[in-house]
């Protein structure tokens, strides 16, 4: 498995930080799990950045957007795209934009 550090950060519409997550590889949650499920994607319930982000924001009303950041170990943006997983999770918010590397 090819561990990558991931950062998302998700905004309000004024562009104030709601939440900030980084990937885990030691940690899930049970709403991780139900993704899983639901895009057939069961190898991936490991803590995705995108996830943490939103799960340290308290009304996904106010969410407007996620930009979600990776570099490799050179420190070059590498791609960070939301996986089935998160664009599952994502599509459950007020999120109007998604902005990756």
């Amino acid at each position: 498995m090819t561990k990558y550090n991931i950062t998302a950060i998700v905004k309000d519409k004024r562009g104030r930080i709601l939440g900030v997550g980084r990937n885990s590889y030691v940690k899930t949650h049970p709403l991780m799990q139900e993704a899983s499920v639901a895009t057939r994607s069961k190898s991936r319930i490991f803590l995705h950045a995108e996830v943490a982000a939103l799960l340290k924001v308290k009304d996904w009303s106010r969410a407007h957007s996620i930009e979600v950041i990776r570099f490799d170990k050179q420190g070059n943006p590498a791609l960070a795209k939301p996986c089935a997983c998160c664009e599952y999770v994502i599509n459950q918010t007020a999120i109007k934009k998604v902005i990756h590397t």
